[in-house]
């Protein structure tokens, strides 16, 4: 528990929120100069025992459930990073899943700008692998010059997918499944990563796969072969990062490059 950080958090959160917004009229009790609710109201709105949030915003509630986490930082109005915070302060870890459903579902419009000035092939997929933004580049190594509505979906049962990923069997599907495994269990009632799993449990091909299932593997430095619709066989190096605002979001940059495989670039280092 990180006493210091979390009180300062949840000192200055609370004193934005008025009694009055609440239905509750403001304390007049002497003594009383804070703004914003009091502790004894919070414990009143959350319907938790007294004392209970004064325990946790003073630090002395050790471990505290995450579900009084949760119901704190959504009284609060936190946003999905303050909601991490919350976490790694109070309980020294992170949370076990967004804190709201809608989390990780949409990006600042900037993003489709950003995407389209990077120059190898990229795009940015929401929590569920739903494409919301990609660039020219992109469109360009995939069938049609589309890009698919869905990159799990299109990866692991499209066609069109098995085609331009080479070695689909071997070098995509078994690490593909445990990313869908992983996100499932992060978001057990996403609608369309069941949907997705379904089709998977439904295909001759990637139903094994996932049934064998695997480490969590992302895709932050592999290497895997492909077929440029354009440029012909090659390899695609990913770079794989998430927009802080978007839990669960990811933007992905393919490097292309066409012929055998390459030994890869040194790591960067700060000096």
């Amino acid at each position: 528990m990180h006493k210091k950080a979390l009180s300062a958090m949840l000192r200055e959160r609370r004193a934005r929120i008025t009694p009055e917004s609440h239905g509750l009229a403001r304390p007049t009790g002497q003594g009383r100069r804070a703004p914003g609710l009091s502790q004894q109201q919070i414990d009143f709105l959350l319907n938790r025992a007294v004392h209970t949030y004064h325990r946790l915003e003073s630090g002395t509630y050790h471990n505290p459930p995450v579900s009084l986490l949760r119901e704190v930082a959504q009284l609060f109005g936190f946003d999905e990073q303050e909601w991490v915070s919350l976490c790694r302060y109070a309980r020294d870890e992170d949370p076990p899943g967004p804190l709201r459903p809608s989390a990780g579902k949409e990006i600042p419009g900037m993003w489709q700008d950003a995407v389209e000035g990077i120059l190898h092939p990229a795009y940015i997929t929401d929590a569920s692998w739903d494409m919301l933004a990609c660039n020219s580049a992109f469109t360009q190594m995939v069938p049609g010059g589309r890009a698919p509505a869905n990159m799990m979906h299109f990866m692991l049962l499209d066609p069109d997918g098995r085609e331009v990923l080479s070695d689909w069997e071997t070098a995509w599907a078994p690490l593909l499944v445990p990313q869908l495994r992983a996100a499932l269990v992060a978001r057990p009632g996403d609608a369309v990563l069941r949907r997705i799993e379904a089709e998977v449990l439904a295909d001759p091909l990637a139903a094994p796969l996932y049934e064998a299932g695997g480490a969590v593997i992302h895709p932050d430095g592999d290497e895997r072969p492909i077929r440029h619709v354009r440029q012909g066989p090659g390899w695609l190096r990913m770079c794989a990062a998430q927009p802080l605002a978007s839990p669960g979001a990811r933007l992905i940059i393919l490097m292309y490059r066409p012929g055998a495989r390459h030994d890869g670039t040194p790591a960067i280092r700060a000096h």
